[in-house]
């Protein structure tokens, strides 16, 4: 490893969050690039960086040559840690000759995840500082459940893309934070597993009570369309849009970002356990980890339909 690592190239999603939280002037560009809408919820100094692609994932791969013109001090990957990745990584550090860290980003390893790559890359006292608001969270969630009854849980379908019929199994790192905010992922009687496609007739059998969406376009047709109707979220009106700018806040991409999310889940889903005023919650998360004020017209956008 290098003494001092001021560029970082980031292998996918997740890892683009976490380095912008931490020390966006040593990002050195972006997966995707954000779209107008979210570049208004992000630093000014990483705007207009430029789009390099992901390195490694289900959306292929971008050349080594484009890893060394980057001129990266290291690559940076978070998320799920198993052989298939770690195959990768040995691959393109070879190819390259960069160091690639490998971290596992699961969401219950947030703060430990902060604090070691904010000591990787020398910024521990933000790191800290993040890390600190990570466990706080925590805690005041899981001493709350812990007065609940552990039965019968919410029974929750999440679902991706303007069909809705993308989802996670059981062990997905897209829904574990339902696992964390006491909640029951009805895909998970599909198996163990990433992301897959179901069928509506699936969903009507596993008659979830909330229907979560990424994308609006599912939550409005979901509403209306008769495959749907017999289901219990459907029938109650308990669906719901994830905010998702300028990250999402349950899900794209499965990092620090979910920290809000869970925020947001526990409101929605135990509103007299959790009485804060989450629009000052919002606030302090956007001015602590992406380092913006918000104006009254950015918190509204984002609490527009938000429970």
């Amino acid at each position: 490893m290098p003494d001092k690592i001021n560029r970082i190239l980031v292998a996918g999603p997740p890892a683009a969050v976490l380095v912008y939280v931490l020390a966006p002037e040593k990002l050195v560009g972006w997966v995707h690039a954000p779209d107008d809408a979210a570049k208004a919820y992000l630093m000014p100094s990483v705007r207009a960086l430029p789009t390099i692609g992901r390195l490694i994932g289900r959306d292929g791969m971008i050349g080594s040559q484009a890893v060394t013109d980057a001129k990266p001090d290291i690559i940076l990957d978070a998320g799920t840690v198993d052989p298939t990745y770690k195959a990768l990584a040995d691959k393109v550090q070879s190819e390259t000759h960069i160091p690639y860290v490998l971290i596992d980003g699961s969401f219950g390893r947030t703060s430990e995840t902060l604090r070691d790559v904010g000591a990787l890359i020398g910024v521990e006292d933000r790191a800290n500082k993040l890390a600190d608001y990570a466990d706080s969270a925590i805690k005041d969630l899981n001493d709350k459940l812990a007065t609940l009854p552990s039965d019968p849980r919410p029974r929750v379908y999440y679902g991706r893309g303007a069909d809705g019929l993308e989802t996670g199994l059981s062990g997905s790192i897209n829904l574990e934070i339902l696992d964390v905010v006491g909640t029951m992922n009805v895909a998970a009687a599909a198996g163990k597993g990433g992301l897959t496609k179901v069928t509506p007739q699936q969903v009507v059998g596993w008659n979830p009570d909330i229907i979560i969406a990424d994308d609006p376009n599912f939550a409005v047709s979901v509403r209306s369309d008769p495959q749907w109707a017999a289901i219990k979220a459907v029938k109650d009106g308990k669906i719901f849009v994830s905010p998702s700018l300028p990250f999402g806040w349950f899900d794209s991409p499965p990092g620090v970002n979910r920290l809000l999310g869970v925020r947001w889940l526990e409101r929605l889903l135990y509103p007299k356990l959790f009485r804060s005023e989450f629009a000052d919650d919002v606030k302090t998360f956007y001015k602590l980890f992406y380092q913006i004020d918000l104006t009254d017209a950015q918190l509204a956008t984002l609490l527009k339909g938000v429970k």
